[in-house]
């Protein structure tokens, strides 16, 4: 009866370091992306 369970998924993310690293720079460099373009956007068109 003893059958070892799985942990829950977020149990398993936080518990791999190379999880934790590759997601503490994907999601800054995401979000940086993404306000740069927004930014690049909002600049006027010379004429």
């Amino acid at each position: 009866m003893d059958e070892e369970e799985t942990p829950p998924l977020m149990q398993r993310i936080l518990d791999n370091p190379f999880i934790l690293l590759f997601l503490g720079v994907a999601a800054p460099a995401v979000l940086y992306l993404i306000w740069g373009i927004m930014e690049i956007i909002s600049v006027p068109v010379a004429n």
